[in-house]
């Protein structure tokens, strides 16, 4: 399966499981603008897979509603970058609704998908990504797969998962990630982070897209340094696997963090933050970050904003000669 197409699996378990479920967002009756509720709608109902107003502070708002309630509520804000007006839902009410209430009320049952990320054409508004933002609130979880198989079985564990859950999918993703994806139900654990790759001489960090990249990068600094770099796919942005990132850290001694948002305040200061606190008598060199430039999201200029597999290279070949 491609990873819409593992997405939409998980989609269809859920509705086939739990007949509170339901699925909602702009456009999703039809299948959404990237196909990942396609044909959900002509099997399970217009009461239970349905769209809604080109609205998401309602979308997020009818959600945590409905999950206050007890229903699973499945939300699609149809690109990241239109989930600011959810922002104050989200993180206000969603992330907050059981402390607030003293236990009495919680809204674990809310899932929000939002496709993230570069896609090639997208420009300022069709490109963001925006985890960063919400990584600062207590309440939430977040995450961000890299691939097919883990869409599915991240999708489903934020289902199941009793805080409320956004997923970010990087768009680029949806039909180039393309895995063996076991048909049946199965989940994976949120706040896990997994080494793709083993190595001795540099970790690399990153989520999403990210970590195809840096890959690349390691395939480039096997060839060209004649050394290896272990690749961690952090998976999980909150809670975050801080523990393996600083056993990896520990082994190394040289850090690498790449992420497509900008540099400043990026989720890769939290990690480089941290790894500085946890592991710095092992560094033999400062963190390094890969990042997005402080700028709006360009259009044409987009090779030159991305961090690719050249500059993540560069990076590596500083740092060991640091």
């Amino acid at each position: 399966m491609n990873m819409y197409q593992a997405i939409n699996d998980g989609l269809r378990i859920t509705l086939d499981k739990d007949p509170d479920a339901v699925i909602f967002g702009e456009d999703v009756g039809f299948g959404g603008v990237f196909r990942c509720t396609v044909d959900l709608q002509k099997k399970f109902g217009k009461d239970r897979v349905f769209n809604t107003p080109l609205c998401e502070q309602g979308i997020a708002g009818f959600g945590i509603g409905l999950a206050t309630a007890g229903v699973t509520a499945i939300a699609e804000i149809q690109f990241a970058d239109y989930i600011f007006p959810a922002f104050d839902q989200l993180v206000n009410e969603a992330a907050k609704m059981r402390y607030r209430s003293g236990g009495e009320f919680e809204c674990g049952k809310l899932t929000v998908r939002a496709p993230c990320g570069a896609v090639g054409h997208g420009g300022l508004y069709h490109s963001q990504s925006p985890e960063a933002y919400f990584a600062h609130t207590p309440g939430l979880k977040i995450v961000m797969p890299r691939g097919a198989k883990q869409a599915k079985g991240l999708l489903l564990g934020c289902i199941e998962e009793p805080d409320p859950c956004i997923m970010f999918e990087p768009k680029i993703l949806y039909r180039t990630a393309i895995d063996e994806v076991p048909t049946a139900h199965y989940t994976i654990e949120i706040g896990k982070a997994e080494v793709v790759r083993e190595g001795d001489a540099v970790t690399l960090v990153g989520w999403g897209t990210q970590v195809h990249v840096l890959m690349e990068a390691a395939d480039l600094v096997q060839e060209k340094l004649g050394v290896s770099c272990e690749v961690i796919d952090l998976v999980s942005i909150l809670p975050w696997d801080a523990e393996l990132v600083c056993k990896s850290a520990k082994k190394t001694g040289r850090v690498v963090i790449a992420h497509e948002a900008p540099l400043t305040n990026g989720f890769g200061a939290e990690i480089a933050s941290t790894v500085q606190e946890e592991c710095f008598l092992h560094l033999e060199a400062p963190v390094q970050r890969v990042t997005g430039w402080d700028s709006p999201f360009p259009h044409v200029f987009e090779p030159f904003y991305l961090p690719d597999k050249w500059r993540c290279f560069a990076a590596v070949r500083n740092i060991l000669n640091y």
